[in-house]
């Protein structure tokens, strides 16, 4: 699922809100039907939602290795942990070949992989993915987008927040338009794609 809308629309606030990173003054927040509103974040990641925020923000001073391993902190199957690990490696083979390797000094690009990994090691069923592709090139943009393809194929639903709205919606199955807040279109992404007013305010055409 991806939410479009213009920059200030509240896309970003939405998924802060939700990973518990904001307070919200109104409304509920209902996941698998659990009121979750206002919930301390870590109880969040306990309940299987893991957020990647916008900027990637990595551990610069921890290694690759480090870093994922963090994204785990509130599991205790060790065993599982360990196979996890395997299988983000397998996802990113660039993130097995620098796993010593200190997180400040990858590129944007492998950051950008490195944050969805530990999000990963949360062993969480919805993943909350703010501006994945802010600051890349687009070679870069291509594979970060093709490595969210992958991720929902593993069976991890994506809520994603993209300022690149032709290639957020190409690989969505849903789409919400956000404006001031408000929900002013959804549907099926295929169908919002074609839509005249979407191709003018967000695809370009």
């Amino acid at each position: 699922v991806t939410l479009v809308g213009a920059n200030g629309a509240g896309k970003t606030s939405i998924l802060r809100a939700i990973s518990g990173l904001a307070q919200n003054k109104s409304g509920q927040i209902l996941y698998e039907g659990r009121d979750i509103t206002n919930e301390a974040p870590h109880r969040i990641v306990s309940r299987g939602i893991s957020h990647v925020p916008e900027g990637r923000l990595v551990f610069a001073n921890l290694s690759v290795k480090e870093n994922l391993l963090l994204g785990a902190y509130t599991r205790t199957d060790k065993a599982e942990i360990a196979t996890d690990l395997e299988m983000v490696y397998g996802l990113f083979p660039r993130l097995r070949e620098r796993m010593n390797q200190v997180a400040g000094t990858l590129s944007g690009g492998e950051q950008q992989m490195l944050a969805v990994g530990r999000a990963l090691m949360s062993k969480g069923k919805l993943m909350l993915l703010d501006e994945p592709s802010m600051g890349l090139a687009p070679i870069l943009v291509e594979e970060v987008f093709r490595t969210i393809v992958e991720v929902r194929r593993q069976g991890v639903t994506i809520l994603l927040v993209e300022q690149n709205a032709n290639m957020a919606l190409a690989i969505a199955d849903r789409g919400y338009v956000l404006e001031t807040g408000q929900i002013t279109l959804h549907g099926k992404a295929s169908e919002l794609m074609k839509m005249d007013q979407i191709k003018a305010a967000y695809l370009g055409n």
